[in-house]
């Protein structure tokens, strides 16, 4: 069509307007072939893509070929770990001294000489390697509050994340050390590998900082909470997880299919063999005694049975078969034991 009209020489005004703004609405580059083959696999494979180093998507090969084979492909070796792009230098600036300082502002402080308390204001993740002077070690809570990566929340850049209220104007801007800014939106390529890197390497200063029977307090919505947890389970070690706290929201959610009325606060400790236990009140330590000189405590007798079992329902427990002679022993008192 664009030769034709290029070529016409003579016709109606109105019919050469017309096909002009035909032409006009035609694209004007080819389609990306690759894109949409890309789109194609992950419709029919989603797990076997991943983030590239410049922020496209990228299918991982091996697993593909796995995906489409009935018998074992060798690859790489396999371990259980959670991998994205940024990693290795997220770890690297962890580890990596920085060249600032605190400078005290005695003007806008009270009681500058005697307090006990300390504020500081800068980059958080400076800030944590700044105190580890004075703070490794000897920190006992850890409660921290980061951008929950609804897409929307914070400004990413190399070296470190910055409010949203600091930084509001559009992408292209350059900070002071001419590191380029861009809002980090559920369209960039790097949008979970960002937001993992920014909480690394906070999280492996955090660790350092915290005493051995130190804990960190976490909150986050649920669109992080599965990488969090795995990236701590990583830098605290699986068994120190303690809990995930769920507290209810002042409202829900605006989603169409399910109202989301709660967050999530994780707790990690850094030893948690350390962290002493909650002491039990009077009424609750009288339960406990040690007739026998057990040497592993005190230790109460309890029922074994549910509520249900007791009262209603005698198929929740089971006799136990004499090996020897395959009868069926039910013991005369339903108990076992708990120790303090």
């Amino acid at each position: 069509m664009l030769c034709t009209l290029c070529e016409k020489a003579v016709g109606s005004d109105k019919k050469e307007k017309q096909e002009t703004q035909k032409v006009q609405k035609l694209s004007q580059k080819t389609p990306n072939k690759t894109e949409q083959h890309l789109e194609q696999i992950a419709q029919l494979f989603p797990n076997v893509m991943s983030e590239g180093e410049d922020g496209k998507r990228v299918v991982d090969f091996d697993l593909l070929r796995q995906m489409l084979s009935d018998e074992l492909v060798e690859g790489a070796d396999e371990r259980y770990r959670l991998d994205w792009v940024g990693k290795r230098a997220s770890l690297l600036k962890a580890n990596t001294a920085i060249d600032k300082t605190l400078r005290p502002c005695r003007e806008e402080s009270v009681e500058f000489d005697t307090t006990e308390n300390l504020y500081i204001e800068g980059d958080n993740f400076e800030v944590l390697k700044l105190i580890q002077e004075s703070y490794l070690g000897k920190v006992k809570m850890i409660y921290i509050d980061p951008p929950y990566n609804t897409g929307k929340d914070f400004v990413y850049r190399d070296n470190f994340t910055a409010s949203k209220e600091e930084y509001e104007e559009e992408m292209g801007l350059r900070d002071e050390e001419e590191n380029k800014l861009f809002k980090n939106t559920d369209s960039n390529g790097r949008f979970h590998s960002d937001w993992l890197s920014m909480m690394y390497e906070r999280l492996l200063v955090s660790r350092d900082l915290l005493k051995d029977d130190g804990v960190i307090f976490i909150s986050l919505d649920d669109g992080e909470i599965a990488n969090l947890r795995k990236i701590c389970d990583e830098i605290f070690g699986e068994g120190n997880f303690i809990g995930n706290i769920a507290w209810k929201k002042t409202s829900g959610d605006n989603k169409p299919s399910f109202a989301f009325t709660h967050d999530n606060i994780l707790l990690y400790g850094k030893d948690t063999n350390q962290i002493p236990r909650v002491p039990l009140t009077a009424k609750q330590a009288k339960q406990y005694k040690n007739p026998d000189n057990d040497p592993r405590g005190d230790w109460a007798e309890t029922d074994y049975r549910s509520k249900w079992s007791k009262e209603e329902r005698k198929n929740l427990y089971y006799p136990i078969l004499n090996p020897f002679t395959n009868e069926e022993i039910y013991p005369d008192t339903y108990s076992t034991t708990t120790r303090v």
